[in-house]
């Protein structure tokens, strides 16, 4: 009974930081990629938009993937360890592809940034 319990509060916890986190970076994200893309705002929403559909996918793929069916827990005490264990891998992963959505918006607009001094030097 406790095996079931565990996996819903996994599931459950995981899908609204997911959504939370998901959330937190396209709206704080998206001014970034408005500079990055000089401007073009409907270009940043589109490429914010993609970001956060690849962000859902690896993290559901990977939610997904680190439930284990072969568990048996039989106490609250071994309930609460394998969701420390499995909730903290997955916030640890999380916490890794902001870091990664941080870097890529960051090149983005680096880069952006380099082709609009390039053309106005011209």
């Amino acid at each position: 009974m406790l095996d079931n319990i565990g996996y819903i509060i996994y599931i459950v916890v995981s899908i609204f930081t997911t959504i939370y986190v998901s959330s937190a970076l396209a709206r704080n994200g998206l001014a970034s990629l408005a500079w990055g893309f000089d401007g073009d705002v409907d270009q940043a929403r589109s490429t914010n938009h993609l970001l956060v559909v690849g962000f859902y996918l690896v993290s559901f793929g990977f939610v997904l993937l680190r439930m284990r069916t072969n568990v048996d827990i039989d106490n609250f005490e071994e309930l609460i360890a394998y969701q420390a264990d499995g909730l903290g891998l997955v916030l640890f992963v999380l916490g890794i592809a902001n870091f990664v959505n941080m870097y890529l918006i960051h090149r983005i607009s680096r880069s952006a940034y380099r082709v609009t001094t390039y053309n106005s030097k011209k």
